[in-house]
């Protein structure tokens, strides 16, 4: 069960215009059904959310780290790095601070 103090802090009032810092009344109103959410949902909600804000950024992004990823694996073909494996790794690494 919810607390008086829990149910306070998702209430949302609506106004008649426009919302606190410039939400409209029909953002308001999404936030008001967002937040009456169980909290795995708005958390769902809350990522899908940011994740459209920085859908074009995120796109460079992803083809940065795929050239990145096709130059490693050019550079291993050709002899300029070697492969470690996971245990190598961990022992190599063990009580390394981070």
């Amino acid at each position: 069960m919810r607390s008086a103090l829990h149910a306070d802090a998702c209430r949302v009032t609506i106004p008649d215009g426009e919302g606190s810092r410039g939400m409209s009344k029909k953002g308001a109103v999404v936030l008001a059904n967002a937040l009456a959410l169980p909290p795995g949902e708005r958390a769902e909600l809350a990522d899908r959310l940011l994740i459209s804000l920085d859908a074009e950024r995120q796109s460079r992004i992803d083809e940065l780290w795929a050239e990145e990823a096709e130059d490693r694996i050019d550079a291993f073909e050709r002899g300029e790095i070697r492969v470690v494996s996971a245990k190598e790794t961990f022992e190599t690494n063990k009580g390394a601070k981070l």
